[in-house]
Parts: C-alpha cells; structure tokens; sequence
C-alpha cells in the first residue's frame, strides 16, 4: 500500500537550485533515511513533505486514509501548556481518555464536580481499555527525562522540547512518521531505546539523522539527494556506503575514459578536411555524445582539513580536587586527572549530569568550588561549543574567516588566504559573500568549525560536534582527529564517532564520581551490561517500601510487640500469589543472566538487558511485600 508518492518536484531559491523533477514514494512498513549533504536541500524537502512549505513544480500526494505525524528541528508548541496536555495532544479516543485522567490526577481534587468528572474518566479508561496507553505515557516520558509533567512549555530548554516532540508524535501512533534529526539532543541511553522503540514496530518512517549507528539498524532503505537528484539504495547504511563506494569507482573509471577516446577523437576532428563523408560526418556526431560524456561529472571535491597545530610542550593540563556543585547537586567531587599528549577522551552520561560543566571549569567559563587546574604554557584550546555557536549572522562569510586572518598555515608548510580556506571547507566562491544568516543549520556548523580550527589549537574540546553535520563531513572530521597529535576531550551522542576515536572514558555516575573507563562507548556498554549478569546469583534484593494496600491502611498504625497481625482474606490470596510467582521470576532471571553472556548482538543484548532490569524490580517490590505479608501468617 503507497503511502506517500513525491513525483517531479523542484526548487530553487534564486539562481541556486537545490533540486529537480525528483521523484521517490514509501509503502507501508517502509523505514527510509534521507541523506546528503549540507546545503543540499534536506530540511526543505520535508518541509515540502510537511506542507510547511511548497515546490516550484511537481506534486506530493499523501494517502487520504492515513495519519501522519512530523518531528522538525525546531518544534514549536501553542500556547503555553504543560508537558502532559503535549504528549497527549493527539487526536484519537485512546489518548483523550488517558489526558483526562492524567490533568485530573493533577487537579486539588476540592472542586464540587470533582469526583463526578474523575469517576466519569475512570469510566471511560475502563471501557477503551486505556490503562496500557496510560503506562506507555508514563514510561516514554521518563525514558525521554520529562518527569515534571506539570512543567510547562515556556520554561522547556531546547532539549527539552525536542524530545517533548518526540514524545507526542510517537504517543500519537501515525500510521507514517517523518524525523527530522530525532537523535539530537537525546543521550545515548535514550538513543538506544528510541533505537529499539521504532524497530519494534511496523510503523512507517522517513528521517533525516547523521547518527551512523541509529540509520544501520532502524531503517531498511536509502535515499540520497545529491546534486539535485535522488539516488535510490534497498538496504542500510552499512550497503550503502559500499554501494556508493562502487557506483563512485565505477564512474570515475567510466569518466577517465570517456576523457581518454575524447582527446583521440578531438585530435581526429581537427585534422579533417572541410568536405566530409556520410561516414566522416557520422562519426563528427558521434564525437558531440562522447564530449558531452567527458565533459561530465568531474570527481567531487573533499573537505580538507589540515590546519598547522601550535607546539605543545611537556606540560599539558592537571586537574587536581577539583570540586563543583549547584545547591545539593554534586558535579564533580575532587576529581584529579592529569592530560597526557595525543590522548583522545570520551565523556559519557544522562543529559543534565555536568558533562559541559566539565569542559566549563577546564575552559575557565565556570569557577570551580574548590581544587587547582594547572594549565601548560604552549597550551591553545579550541573550543566547539555545543549551545552558544558564535557567528554574527550580519556578517558575510569571508568576513568571519578574515576577522581571524587574512593568511593561514598548513601543517605542510604553505598558505592560504581566507577564499583558498574557505573553499577547502567546501564553500564555493559564490558563498563567500553571501550572509551568515543564509546558511543550512550544517553549513554554519561547519563555517564554525573552520573558525575554531584555523586557530591552530593544541587542545580540542568539543561539545556535541557531529550536531547539525552531514556524514560526509563527520568522516573527514574523524580522519583529521585520529590524525591529530595534541589533545582531544569530546562530549557526543554520537557512538560511531566516539567508538571511532577514544582511547578511553570518563564515566559519569552521578553525586560528582567520574571513572575513568579504558575503553571505547561500545566496550563500555557491553561491560555494563554484562555486569548485572555476572552478579546475579549473589546480589541480594534491596528493599523497596510498596504502595499500601487499601486494607493494610484499615490496620491500626502500631501493633503491640509480639502480637501478629491477622491476614485479610484479600491478603491471604495476595501471599499466595507471590509465593508463585517469586520463584518463576527469579528462574527467568537466572536463564536471562546466561543468555546475555551469549548473545553479542547488540540490539537483542539491549532488549534482554532491559527485560533483565524489569524483572530485578519486579523482585524487589514483590519481595518486600512478601516480608511484609509473611509477618501476618
């Protein structure tokens, strides 16, 4: 069943066309990436999709019968309500049921109709059978960090609005879901999950990410825009980049020699007298085909990033005790490190834990509380900074690069000038006076990039570098990194491109421990899981105080010494129960413990992990119960 159908549509902006008579559809069950470059016209095709905005010419048809959700870069909310009347904000009876009950749960409870209006939607919770719905509301907002459901939209940072956007249209169930960037401003944990949420499902979907990891295992086909056209590829990211690799290799090969047999037929048209043949003249025709074939498409220009890093000396950076707190919230407890040349950190943890605080306080931005951060004197940092990008957006392109320098160093000796610069980031001389303000989001990352290089740092500190760039960008960026002999510290989301370039990490725990990890994202992650497996047998169950029972609250608030408390009826058949089902939890933890030792796929070791987890709570609220039952038999 066709779902959606794009047929030959264009669009320009001026004299820059970014696309023309393209054409591609999706049919239900269909999961397809969108690449290309930036610049290339993404964004503006899905706000074509979107209705936001229209093309010059063509059509795009969406079948009537469907729902369709979006998720753009930049979610906008109406009014001000809060994060619960968001989530629940989609259309159909099940999640208007569960959004009355929830604002109800919300009220005081002191109005006359109160009790009328809630009894009214437990009714109806009943009679849709909405309590599922109720729990996956529940539970997606805590996965995605929204627990204050009462917050509301005006106060929500950038994050925070981003993955409220991703709650509703997830919630809302579409029959076709359209991402654009659904992984920025996620942690990794919530990436995994987001990961597992669509590949569980046989939803529609079409997105735009630069995350390599998330577009290998959810989606099942690609399409690539590149130079105004759509390139079809039926598989995922992994066969796409072979693919390409191929079709590239091919046309180069096919390009040189088309050029070849051109100079040999350019040499034979030359030396032709005026009056020509039948024959002659056929062969005159033919040489136009072949001209126009070597004439073709020229082999793409690459980002080159090679800048000269200054001299680094012996001393390099030591943190020592360093302490940093926000009222009762520890961020770093006496934590000491000390920076050796060439080495190239990972830091990893929730959203909100301090990781930017980190780099902050070894910046200078932030004061520590405490402790002493020695810096050398040859250090040069260079600082990619994930909120704040400084760009004046009045300003032209060349001007923000010859504010620098009119004149830069390579690391193999020769100069550039500023244009030369710029067009080794892949600017064309016609952008170079062109205003910031009418770049993609990816090209001022990368225009902000080439500021921040061209300094010639020793010392990188980047802070959610791969945001906002296209894949081909990313790689050159990951060569020049592996490449690079001062320093790196990166804070990212992105786990191919952390996996690709750390030696170790600094895990972030909470309450100010960091630990330091020698290893990549992926390592960490499948020692972290492993490790409840491996203590399974031993770890004792922790108590965790259950909801009272509304027949324990008849009981009176203290029993006299040595005196039981009869079971209820109500009671006695709960104990019972759990006598069951204790043990045949604790039997499918244990095989759960053996299979997570076995499995080396990711995505399943994720799954078991979490039916792992799920159960170990289970456990510790029955048992406790159990204890507290047992006192009454």
């Amino acid at each position: 069943m066709n779902y959606l159908s794009v047929e030959n549509i264009a669009k320009s902006f001026g004299e820059r066309k970014l696309f023309a008579d393209i054409s591609f559809g999706l049919s239900k069950g269909d999961k397809v990436a969108l690449v290309a470059r930036n610049g290339a016209g993404k964004t503006t095709l899905m706000n074509i999709l979107a209705g936001r905005d229209t093309p010059d010419r063509g059509n795009v048809t969406l079948r009537r019968e469907i729902t369709v959700a979006f998720l753009f870069q930049d979610p906008q909310f109406e009014g001000d309500k809060n994060i619960l009347e968001i989530a629940l904000s989609g259309d159909t009876p099940m999640l208007a049921a569960v959004r009355e009950y929830e604002l109800l749960l919300l009220e005081d409870g002191n109005a006359p109709d109160y009790e009328k209006r809630f009894n009214a939607a437990l009714e109806k919770m009943d009679e849709l059978a909405a309590w599922d719905t109720e729990s996956k509301v529940q539970q997606m907002l805590g996965k995605l960090g929204l627990h204050d459901l009462t917050q509301t939209t005006a106060t929500l940072s950038g994050g925070q609005r981003k993955r409220l956007a991703l709650a509703q249209v997830l919630l809302a169930e579409p029959d076709l879901l359209i991402l654009d960037e659904p992984t920025n401003h996620l942690d990794v944990d919530m990436i995994e999950w987001l990961e597992n949420h669509l590949t569980g499902s046989d939803i529609t979907l079409l997105l735009v990410t630069h995350d390599r990891y998330f577009l290998d295992r959810v989606c099942d086909s690609i399409i690539e825009l590149e130079d105004g056209k759509i390139q079809h590829y039926n598989g995922n990211f992994s066969y796409y980049i072979e693919r390409k690799a191929e079709i590239e290799v091919a046309e180069q090969a096919s390009l040189e020699k088309a050029r070849n047999l051109y100079k040999r037929e350019l040499e034979w048209v030359r030396k032709m007298p005026r009056a020509r043949g039948t024959k002659a003249k056929s062969r005159v025709d033919a040489f136009k085909d072949v001209e126009q074939e070597a004439k073709g498409k020229p082999k793409e220009e690459a980002l080159l990033l090679q800048v000269k890093m200054s001299r680094l000396g012996g001393k390099i950076l030591e943190l020592i005790h360093i302490n940093k707190s926000y009222g009762d919230k520890k961020i770093l407890s006496r934590f000491d490190y000390v920076f050796k040349r060439g080495e190239k950190i990972g830091i990893v943890g929730p959203n909100g834990i301090g990781k930017s605080t980190l780099l902050n306080v070894i910046l200078g931005i932030e004061p520590a509380d405490s402790g002493k951060i020695q810096t050398g004197e040859t250090v040069v940092f260079g600082y990619y900074a994930q909120q704040g990008m400084i760009l004046n957006e009045d300003k032209r392109v060349i001007e923000v690069v010859k504010d620098i320098a009119e004149v830069f160093p390579l690391a193999d000796g020769k100069n550039l000038s500023a244009s030369q610069m710029l067009q080794r980031f892949l600017f064309a001389p016609h952008t170079h006076y062109s205003y910031v303000s009418k770049l993609s989001g990816g090209e001022k990352r990368r225009l902000f990039l080439l500021t921040v290089l061209m300094k010639n740092p020793n010392f990188l500190i980047l802070d959610e570098p791969t945001n906002d760039l296209d894949i081909l960008t990313l790689g050159i960026l990951e060569e020049f990194l592996e490449d690079f002999p001062g320093c790196v510290l990166i804070v990212t989301h992105d786990r191919y491109f952390m996996d690709k370039l750390v030696d170790h990490l600094f895990v972030f725990e909470g309450d100010g421990v960091i630990k330091d990890f020698p290893g990549n994202y992926t390592q960490w992650r499948d020692k972290r899981l492993s490790e409840p497996a491996k203590g399974a047998a031993e770890k004792q169950v922790k108590p965790v105080a259950a909801a009272p029972e509304p027949e324990q609250q008849k009981q009176p608030a203290v029993v006299a010494e040595g005196v039981k408390r009869k079971l209820s009826f109500k009671e006695k058949t709960e104990f019972d129960q759990l006598e069951k089902e204790i043990p045949q939890l604790e039997k499918e933890k244990a095989e759960l413990a053996l299979k997570m030792n076995d499995v080396s796929d990711h995505s399943e070791l994720s799954k078991l992990a979490s039916r792992f987890a799920e159960i170990e709570k289970q456990l510790d609220e029955k048992g406790m119960r159990w204890l507290e039952l047992s006192e009454g038999v």
